[in-house]
């Protein structure tokens, strides 16, 4: 080494601060104690809950879902659940159904309103504008009670129901319509119908590509749903030919069931410690430059730490923590194929003896002095239909602001060219108007479903077996209030963060993409 290098190395040596003021170590030293403190804080706070609850005599396990609870449900799929885990199940699709509905005729409602409160007509204005500002002002609670109480307060069910017999019946009793059911050809049906999909995708993708290097106007959507409604129709005379799918399903099935529950353990693992690699070499991806690998900072070092760490979490948390969560999917998926089985196996009738779709209209039976709602049709009890119509009109009325608001953002002269070319109003909204709106409305919009799903929990008080009124009925019986309420919120965080990515994937799909 040359004499300027001995010096240069020495004055590089004596300009480095102790270690005890280095940046570099402090920030390290910092974040590594603080997460030390909080882990030691977690588990420090988790002891002492666990011996109050020990000392308190209450349990936090879960055996109460393969226990009777010993209670009957108001409606459900099952009114008389044998166990705990089927009677939360009950509840879980009763707020499905009031979620899915309630989210459905909510938009069309709202997209009609706020179409409403934008219309040059007076009384069409009017009338939207009464129907916002009246819903949206009063508690979602209480226009719940106020439909209860009118449907409560009905005449009671007779033989010859109305108000359309036969199509329609509304009484104290709820309110009863026609339903759609899947019958025993739904499956096989099904299966034509995504083969359909796939040469809809190629026909929609072919037609786009042509109208982009061409200019002609292809159709492009209109196409691919003239392709799969096609294929639906052809579908519904042809598809007991799928019946043999039983077999490979069966075969699934029985493969499912012979897979060692450790093998499953490892797989999750390995996919754990995949993930966090991936996203490190990702990660890593995104630094380099055309010079090759850019300088890494700090917090560049320790995210990719984290990733490493998570993935470890992984494999503990398949390993150790819940091994039996392997065991779970392996039954799980074992009965899902067997259940695809067993309905491919029943489809294999005409098509007359097993149709895609059954249709089934209301009807009142009576078997002693008093008539009653039978079992065809769709019979909503009183408390489904006040919740119903509640979480309806009040997410509607938001809705329909939403829509105006991102109508009235479109820039005027998008407006005024469709005028000057002469375009038709419905013309105008649907291929100018409302394709630019829908960019500003969806994120808001997401929002608003999210506030639906959750507000269907004010079934509880009008008494209607929904997710919280089952679960509060079950911690009552059981005790376990604890493990009840993790599985409420789990599943209303589910249900949320669903909601989230399927608004979340269109609204990037709706990005504009600049050149």
């Amino acid at each position: 080494m040359s004499i300027a290098d001995q010096e240069q190395t020495s004055l590089t040596a004596a300009a480095r601060p102790p270690f005890y003021r280095d940046v570099t170590i402090v920030k390290w030293l910092v974040q590594v104690t603080a997460l030390i403190l909080v882990i030691l804080a977690m588990v420090f706070f988790v002891n002492v809950a666990g011996d109050n609850l020990r000392t308190r005599d209450i349990s936090t396990s879960f055996d109460f879902l393969s226990i009777d609870p010993g209670i009957s449900l108001s409606e459900g799929i099952d009114t008389e659940p044998d166990t705990g885990g089927r009677a939360i199940w009950v509840g879980m699709v009763n707020t499905f159904r009031l979620a899915i509905i309630g989210i459905i005729f909510a938009t069309i409602l709202g997209v009609l309103v706020g179409l409403a409160r934008l219309s040059h007509n007076w009384i069409v204005n009017r009338i939207g504008t009464i129907f916002v500002e009246t819903l949206r002002n009063i508690p979602l609670l209480v226009q719940i009670l106020v439909y209860f109480a009118i449907l409560t307060a009905l005449d009671r069910i007779r033989v010859d129901q109305g108000p359309i017999n036969g199509w329609l019946h509304i009484s104290n009793k709820g309110v009863s319509v026609p339903r759609i059911s899947l019958a025993d050809g739904f499956y096989q049906w099904a299966v034509v119908v995504l083969i359909g999909a796939a040469v809809a995708r190629y026909v929609y993708k072919t037609r786009s590509h042509h109208q982009e290097q061409t200019g002609e106007e292809t159709y492009p959507i209109a196409s691919a749903a003239g392709v799969i409604l096609a294929f639906g129709v052809v579908g519904w005379f042809i598809h007991p030919i799928f019946g043999w799918l039983d077999a490979p399903m069966s075969w699934i099935a029985d493969v499912i069931d012979a897979i060692p529950q450790l093998a499953l353990q490892l797989v999750f693992s390995v996919v754990a410690v995949l993930a966090a690699v991936n996203w490190i070499r990702r990660f890593l991806d995104s630094r380099r430059t055309p010079a090759g690998l850019a300088k890494l900072t700090d917090d560049d070092i320790f995210r990719m730490i984290f990733a490493g760490i998570a993935g470890l979490i992984g494999v503990v948390f398949f390993m150790v923590l819940w091994p039996g969560f392997s065991d779970w999917v392996l039954n799980s998926s074992r009965d899902l194929f067997n259940l695809l089985s067993d309905k491919f196996g029943e489809g294999r009738g005409s098509v007359t003896d097993d149709p895609p779709f059954g249709f089934d209209r209301p009807d009142i039976e009576q078997s002693g002095n008093f008539p009653n709602p039978g079992p065809s049709g769709w019979n909503m009890s009183t408390g489904f239909a006040a919740v119903f119509f509640g979480v309806w009109f009040y997410t509607a009325a938001f809705i329909a602001e939403i829509v105006r608001g991102g109508i009235l953002a479109v820039d005027k002269g998008q407006t005024e060219a469709a005028d000057a070319l002469g375009l038709r109003t419905g013309t105008k909204l649907r291929r100018i108007i409302l394709p630019q709106a829908f960019r500003i409305i969806l994120p808001p919009l997401g929002n608003q479903y999210l506030n639906l799903t959750k507000n269907t929990s004010l079934a509880i008080a009008v008494g209607m077996s929904d997710m919280v009124q089952v679960s509060q009925t079950i911690a009552n019986q059981t005790g376990r209030t604890i493990p009840v309420l993790v599985i409420m919120m789990l599943f209303y965080l589910s249900c949320s963060l669903t909601i989230s990515v399927i608004v979340n994937f269109f609204n990037v799909r709706l990005k504009i993409v600049e050149r």
